[in-house]
C-alpha cells in the first residue's frame, strides 16, 4: 500500500502559537522545539500506517519554506519531498494517482474558525473562504487535490477544531486530536506521549479503514469564494484573469476542473500579498 502524507505544523502536538514555529528567524525563538515536535508526531504516523498495510510512505513537507522536517530523525525508508518548485499542488506536491491513502499530519482549522489554534488559510490575508458555498480551508485544499487523483483523505491530525472540520467534510476519515483551543494562541495540550499514542492509532486505522473513505471533490463548475481582510489586498488579486469582484474586500472565480479551482485559490492568495506595498 502506498501512503502520502501532507505535513503541517500548526496543528503538530504542543504548538500553540506562530513565536514557536513560523520560521528560522529572530522572533521565533522556539522553532527548533517546533521542528522536533513535527518530526515526531510524524514518525507517529509513519509507524501507525506501516502497522496498518503501508510498505511505501513519501511525505511532503508543507510549512512555510517547507523545509522544516528533520530530515536525519525520520523513520527509516520514507521519501521527503522538501522546498519549492514549479510544481502545482500546492501542499501536496509529490502524490499522483499510484497511491492508495494520504494523511494530514499537523493541518489546523480554516481561516474564522472559533477556538482553531493558530486558524487561517494559507495566509494570513484570508478572512474567509468557501467552495461553492461550503466554507474551506487547507484541509479541504489538500483533501480536493488528492480527490482529483482518485486518493482518499483516510486521517487527519489536528487540534479539536480541525478534526472536526475533517470529519465534516470527509465521512469515514479517522482523526487523532493532539489539542483543544481556548483561543487562537492557547489551548490545552496532550500529553506528549499520548498524542503519539493518539497519531499511530489513527494513522492506523485510517489505513485499515482506506476503503471506506471515498475520494472528495466538489461539483464542477464550482466557484471559490475569496473574502481579505484589506481591500488592496483585494484590488491586486481582482487583477488576475477569470476573477470577478464582489465587493471591497471579495473576489470569485469559477473552475471547470480541481486544477483549476486550486491553483486560482493559491494565485489569488499569493498575489494579494502586492498590496501590502501599495502604500509605498
Amino acid at each position: 500500500m502506498r501512503v502520502f502524507m501532507s505535513v503541517d505544523i500548526e496543528g503538530i502536538s504542543g504548538l500553540v502559537s506562530w513565536s514557536q514555529c513560523g520560521g528560522p528567524n529572530g522572533t521565533t525563538y522556539d522553532w527548533a522545539f517546533a521542528r522536533r515536535r513535527m518530526t515526531a508526531d510524524t514518525n507517529a504516523a509513519i509507524r501507525g500506517a506501516r502497522a496498518g498495510g503501508a510498505n511505501e510512505i513519501v511525505l511532503r513537507d508543507s510549512h512555510g519554506s517547507s523545509k522544516n522536517l528533520l530530515f536525519d530523525d525520520l523513520e527509516p525508508g520514507v521519501r521527503l519531498v522538501s522546498g519549492h518548485g514549479s510544481l502545482t499542488d500546492g501542499m501536496m506536491i509529490g502524490i499522483d494517482d499510484r497511491f492508495d491513502a494520504a494523511m494530514l499530519i499537523g493541518y489546523h482549522a480554516m481561516a474564522g474558525t472559533w477556538g482553531g489554534i493558530m486558524e487561517h488559510t494559507i495566509s494570513n490575508r484570508v478572512h474567509r473562504m468557501s467552495i461553492n458555498g461550503m466554507g474551506a480551508g487547507e484541509i479541504a485544499l489538500s483533501t480536493g487535490t488528492a480527490g482529483a487523483y482518485g486518493v482518499p483523505v483516510v486521517c487527519v491530525t489536528s487540534d479539536a477544531a480541525g478534526c472536526g472540520e475533517a470529519e465534516a467534510l470527509i465521512p469515514g476519515v479517522t482523526t487523532a486530536c493532539v489539542k483543544e483551543g481556548f483561543g487562537r494562541y492557547s489551548g490545552r495540550l496532550v500529553d506528549p506521549d499520548e498524542a503519539i499514542a493518539r497519531i499511530e492509532a489513527a494513522a492506523q486505522l485510517g489505513c485499515e479503514r482506506r476503503t471506506l473513505v471515498a475520494p472528495w471533490q466538489p461539483t464542477f463548475p464550482a466557484t471559490l469564494r475569496l473574502e481579505f481582510h484589506h481591500t488592496e489586498e483585494a484590488d491586486m488579486s481582482a487583477r488576475l484573469w477569470g476573477v470577478k469582484r464582489v465587493d471591497g474586500y471579495t473576489l470569485e472565480a469559477t473552475g471547470g476542473s480541481w486544477a483549476e479551482l486550486h491553483q486560482m485559490a493559491w494565485a489569488m492568495i499569493l498575489h494579494a500579498r502586492l498590496g501590502a506595498f501599495a502604500h509605498d
